[in-house]
């Protein structure tokens, strides 16, 4: 692992955060939708993460509250995207600290279940699990494996029945034809 300091971000990491998003998913998409996910009155900043080296902003990740819907009351959850890491400092860990901090996070902050639409292969060893074993349903159409939920407490899944509902900005780059997935 690289030597870097996980923290929130700053509004001075603004433009050191769209650039690894811009490099990281090589289009401006995933950067656009953190500025505007930025801009909604549901902004977490404790839960917008910069990974630091050197004074440079290598990496960024993004929970963002979401709510499942349907199955009864509504249930608030988060969903993590963008995660992105300068393509020179990707595969050191950069990735999987900023993830594994911004789950810490969340759960400080009381929150119970978190959704990301990734890939299959790299989200299983942070918890999560397909949600064709549980009863969330994403809001688009998603190839399977790769819409998974995490339960940040034990049991927070049971019961749990809906269909995800994005912020308002993922459908705008959805729109677009630029799914927010995470990297």
């Amino acid at each position: 692992m690289i030597d870097c300091r996980i923290r929130p971000e700053t509004p001075a990491d603004y433009a050191g955060v769209y650039e690894v998003n811009r490099l990281a998913f090589g289009q401006d998409a995933e950067p656009r939708l953190v500025e505007a996910m930025r801009q909604t009155p549901d902004h977490i900043p404790e839960l917008s993460l910069v990974a630091e080296s050197s004074g440079r902003i290598i990496g960024h990740v993004l929970f963002s509250p979401t709510v499942i819907e349907g199955g009864g009351a509504p249930v608030p959850t988060l969903s993590l995207a963008p995660l992105a890491v300068r393509p020179e400092f990707q595969r050191q860990g950069v990735g999987s600290a900023l993830t594994r901090a911004g789950l810490e996070a969340a759960r400080r902050l009381g929150h119970r279940l978190l959704v990301v639409v990734g890939h299959k292969e790299y989200y299983p060893r942070f918890g999560f699990v397909d949600t064709a074993r549980s009863g969330i349903e994403p809001p688009i159409e998603i190839p399977p494996g790769v819409f998974m939920v995490c339960e940040l407490v034990p049991g927070a899944l049971a019961g749990v029945r809906g269909t995800l509902r994005f912020p308002a900005p993922y459908y705008a780059a959805l729109e677009a034809g630029k799914r927010p997935e995470a990297k």
